[in-house]
């Protein structure tokens, strides 16, 4: 399939173009779309509410096909499953009955024929591991799988993009002016974030014909994170290289309580330096809400003139859903994500099976298991919600930001768009379901006080 290549260069000063000569060069692979087969193009827009659902969460349930009731079934057995789990100790028998009776109605993955079962196959095995008392497998993915598997993602939904795009937009409209650039990244993974960014910094020359030069400091946490930070380290300096910006990297580990210690970060005089926490992709098992916090709570001591966050969306038209009392809802909440996410696949690019695969089996099928321990074992809530509680000031987002987040879902099927809830805030929605969102903040103002540092607002 030819992938689009549609550049959004709407101003000189842009923080993503969508043109297959821009990326990673020789440091990731190019998807190959040949090798997946098809010519798979969007299909209509039909809306969320699916029948399934409806069934599930209706007092009057409509009349269901034989397929959609066995559908059903699964997921009554699922929600059931998850209920038992989050009851008192003696109920925990009863899970693994239904878990096991959920055994014998699914059929591994690679043979499953519906989003249901398919989604039923890998929330059944997060349920279990919850059961057996254990965390999910953080699978240390080789870059020969992980990293196409990322770029398959990417050109299949904004789900990733969408994020970056606006974070990305956002720092470069706070630091216009700066010549020093300093971000302090809470989970750089691949590094997939930056090229674009790298490329806009090209661009600007702050007035003087110079480009700003750019400092990554990466937080990490145990001896294989720190590893894997070193490695997308060299790839973003050889490519800065490539397009001869001033760039540096560095790291600093999280404590031992696992809680950010802004000490840690070497910071200069006159930096303009940004907090950026993506949080979307919850596969590290030591990033809890207390290390998100104490890396957010530091924005001050690091005089960070801007925060920005991109986080999982709870599905708040939902009253139904989110009105459930603790694991359940959140279980539910995760469930109805993740079919969405699965669907939007499916409805975009229905002849690409094998590319859907691949993402479902390296992407979605760890986040699965990651996001059923996450809501099972942590109360917080949202961070952006726990952001205004604590005085952080919003931000605004600018219009060329709010514009260009719009421009690209074009790119994509029309079941996603984009609203702007806050002035600080871009929420990404599959049909009727929230999906992600993006919010700008600043530290507040007794806090900044205190830092006393040159601030970019």
């Amino acid at each position: 399939m030819e992938e689009d290549t549609l550049p959004l260069q709407i101003s000189h000063y842009f923080s993503t173009t969508f043109n297959a000569d821009i990326g990673w060069a020789h440091n990731s692979p190019a998807t190959d779309w040949s090798s997946f087969s098809g010519n798979g193009l969007a299909i209509p827009f039909y809306g969320f509410d699916d029948p399934i659902f409806s069934s599930l969460l209706s007092e009057n349930p409509p009349l269901v096909s034989a397929s959609d009731e066995k559908s059903l079934r699964i997921l009554h057995l699922l929600m059931a499953a998850a209920e038992a789990l989050s009851g008192p100790q003696k109920q925990r028998e009863l899970a693994g009955v239904i878990l096991f009776r959920l055994k014998e109605l699914l059929v591994p993955t690679e043979s499953a024929a519906t989003i249901v079962e398919r989604l039923a196959v890998h929330f059944t095995k997060a349920l279990q591991s919850l059961l057996a008392g254990k965390g999910p497998s953080f699978h240390r993915h080789p870059a020969a799988d992980e990293l196409p598997a990322l770029q398959l993602m990417q050109d299949m939904s904004p789900y990733i993009s969408f994020g970056y795009l606006t974070a990305n937009q956002a720092i470069l409209d706070a630091v216009s002016g700066f010549q020093q650039v300093h971000i302090v990244d809470f989970d750089i993974k691949e590094g997939l974030q930056w090229p674009s960014l790298i490329q806009a910094l090209v661009s600007h020359k702050n007035g003087n014909f110079t480009s700003p030069s750019l400092r990554i400091t990466a937080v990490a946490s145990g001896k294989w994170s720190m590893a894997k930070v070193e490695e997308t380290g060299q790839r973003l300096t050889a490519f800065a290289a490539s397009v001869s910006l001033p760039f540096s990297f560095d790291h600093c580990r999280l404590g031992r309580n696992q809680r950010f210690r802004p000490a840690a970060v070497r910071t200069v005089k006159g930096d303009a330096v940004i907090l950026n926490c993506v949080l979307q992709w919850p596969q590290t098992p030591n990033r809890t809400a207390t290390s998100v916090k104490s890396f957010i709570g530091g924005a001050a001591a690091v005089g960070a003139c801007l925060v920005t966050v991109v986080e999982e969306e709870n599905d708040g038209g939902e009253a139904t859903v989110t009105a459930a009392a603790g694991f359940t809802g959140k279980f539910m909440d995760e469930m109805k994500r993740h079919w969405a996410m699965m669907e939007a696949l499916e409805e975009g690019f229905p002849k690409q099976r094998m590319a859907r695969e691949m993402v479902e089996k390296e992407i979605l099928a760890p986040r699965i298991a990651a996001a059923v321990w996450k809501a099972y074992c942590e109360e917080e809530g949202g961070v952006g919600e726990w952001m205004a509680a604590a005085g952080f000031r919003r931000v605004d987002l600018s219009g060329f930001n709010v514009s260009q987040a719009r421009m690209l879902i074009k790119l994509f099927n029309y079941g996603y768009r984009v609203e702007e809830e806050n002035p600080n805030k871009l929420v990404l929605i599959w049909k009727s379901r929230r999906l992600v969102c993006a919010t700008t903040w600043a530290v507040p103002p007794a806090a900044a006080g205190e830092a006393a540092r040159e601030t970019c607002l």
